[in-house]
């Protein structure tokens, strides 16, 4: 048995700019199946940067406190993702290769808890569909045209045809 406060560990974000209080429960309870975040967003924070999936992975995310607004679905000619509210005490879980991203709306005035819970814990793959915070936010492949890239160690990359793609701000 493990047991821990979440208020014990430090806030490790991925990026300040995107969010200030992302505490990772996963190593703290010897986790080996399923990962655990918490969350603590203010109004515009997100969860993370890009609208991606996890070909490999399920994500399940539980709002303890306020509203959640994600964004399902991958972007395309015929009308892209739709928007989904999760609000206080609901949750929304998203099956292995689905495309989603997530925030605290800007226009909110509390902030947002969330748990965010991803089994298997490890993925190996994460897609990427659109960098919202780049403004427009598409992610296609710029030799071929592809739909979608992967992260990999030196940027995007194309599954199609292993173009790596940088990204600027």
């Amino acid at each position: 048995m493990e047991r821990l406060s979440i208020d014990d560990l430090e806030p490790d974000p991925y990026d300040d700019d995107l969010h200030t209080d992302r505490r990772d429960l996963t190593g703290p309870l010897s986790l080996a199946n399923v990962s655990i975040v918490r969350y603590a967003l203010e109004p515009g924070e997100r969860f993370s940067g890009a609208a991606h999936a996890h070909p490999d992975q399920e994500e399940v995310f539980v709002v303890l406190e306020g509203e959640a607004t994600f964004e399902v679905g991958q972007a395309t000619d015929d009308g892209g993702p739709r928007t989904v509210t999760v609000c206080e005490n609901e949750a929304i879980r998203f099956a292995p290769g689905e495309f989603q991203t997530g925030w605290n709306d800007v226009d909110n005035d509390e902030r947002l808890v969330a748990l965010g819970l991803g089994a298997p814990r490890e993925s190996g793959d994460v897609l990427v569909d659109r960098i919202p915070v780049l403004g427009e936010g598409s992610v296609i492949c710029p030799d071929c045209g592809h739909e979608h890239l992967r992260i990999g160690e030196d940027g995007l990359v194309c599954p199609a045809c292993g173009a790596t793609t940088t990204v600027e701000e």
